[in-house]
């Protein structure tokens, strides 16, 4: 067999199911993963949408045209082949994907700062590098982009520390430097900001305000932790902040969308001397009001996940600990991709939190 079943990306709006060839070692340190579970992140919808163009440019410089990109980042798999300089992994392996690939050695890596790896790494697969949409998926720098999967431990869980629980970890509640006793509001209650309400616990804030326009997602929020829930499309989100913490803002407020307006949110309930974390991807500029903020001493974050906590997320996850598989909502078996993709770009619609596509059925 040299040829698998693949979501390719041609440029906006245009994403075919079709097939395309297995990839192959390429490097010494590569790995070729059998996919075995994937599933879609909201970064891949922006790219179906035109989000990132520049998946297209980088093609063609490289090549001079652009024969289309295999989508995804997340996902678990069983290790079909490695490269002769891997040695943590072998053939036959059940392994997490971790969405950001580092070499480990060069300077930002030293820094922990993974994903902006100066040797070709940070966050490439289903973006610079095909992705894990597909029935097998080449890795780079497997050694150190790669994780056992435990036995016992859920798959769909698993699943989510490839990418969506370190995001939501690392950009959201620790960039916020989310402490006991804070108040924090997270706005909007999708996989990451569900993420942020389930990991913020980890430091026990005592008020965790969830934000959304989505009654659905607000209750399941509210099952995992949250003790107050505003819906932003029924009431002014701002002046509700406000009156839960007394007039003051919170400590920490956290961008989990990536639009203007759930910005103008984050920008106007910060209290002084707190933190402004942008875990959102942004695809267009927004008014950010300097003239207000200047005089309030904030920490104003923004950070693509380094996945440098995901061997501790994984343990908790072991443990039990954290109910991330509450927003497994939808399974789909492989030949129903794309049936995958109209579910999850219709999420509210479809009460969709994070569809599951199984290839192993």
């Amino acid at each position: 067999m040299t040829t698998m079943k693949a979501m390719v990306y041609y440029g906006e709006n245009d994403i075919r199911f079709e097939e395309r060839p297995i990839p192959q070692i390429i490097n010494p340190d590569d790995a070729v993963i059998r996919v075995t579970k994937t599933t879609i992140c909201g970064t891949d919808l922006g790219i179906w949408k035109g989000k990132n163009p520049e998946i297209q440019e980088h093609a063609k410089t490289l090549t001079g045209q652009f024969n289309g990109r295999i989508l995804g980042h997340e996902g678990i798999g069983i290790v079909e082949e490695v490269g002769s300089a891997v040695k943590k992994f072998k053939k036959g392996n059940r392994v997490i994907i971790s969405c950001i690939s580092h070499c480990g050695i060069c300077e930002n890596c030293q820094k922990q700062l993974y994903s902006h790896c100066q040797n070709g790494g940070g966050w490439i697969m289903g973006y610079m590098i095909d992705g894990a949409h597909a029935e097998y998926v080449r890795t780079p720098f497997a050694d150190t982009s790669l994780y056992l999967l435990p036995e016992g431990l859920n798959e769909d869980v698993a699943v989510f520390l490839s990418d969506v629980l370190p995001t939501s970890h690392e950009i959201g509640v620790r960039y916020g430097n989310v402490k006991p006793g804070d108040s924090i509001a997270i706005i909007g209650t999708g996989p990451i900001g569900m993420g942020c309400v389930l990991t913020s616990q980890f430091y026990s804030p005592s008020v965790i305000i969830a934000v959304d326009t989505d009654d659905h997602r607000l209750a399941l929020a509210k099952e995992l932790g949250a003790t107050h829930t505003i819906n932003s499309a029924q009431e002014d989100a701002i002046q509700r902040i406000l009156d839960i913490t007394e007039g003051r803002g919170v400590d920490c407020a956290i961008e989990a969308v990536g639009a203007e307006p759930t910005w103008n949110i984050c920008q106007n309930v910060v209290k002084e001397g707190g933190h402004l974390a942008n875990v959102g991807v942004h695809g267009k500029s927004v008014n950010f009001e300097i003239n207000k903020l200047w005089i309030k001493n904030l920490t104003i974050t923004t950070g693509l996940v380094n996945a440098n906590t995901t061997d501790m997320l994984l343990k908790t996850c072991c443990s039990g600990k954290l109910p991330m598989e509450k927003l497994a909502s939808h399974h789909f078996k492989f030949a129903e991709f794309e049936k995958a993709y109209d579910v999850f770009k219709h999420a509210a619609d479809q009460k969709a939190m994070k569809v599951i596509i199984d290839l192993d059925q």
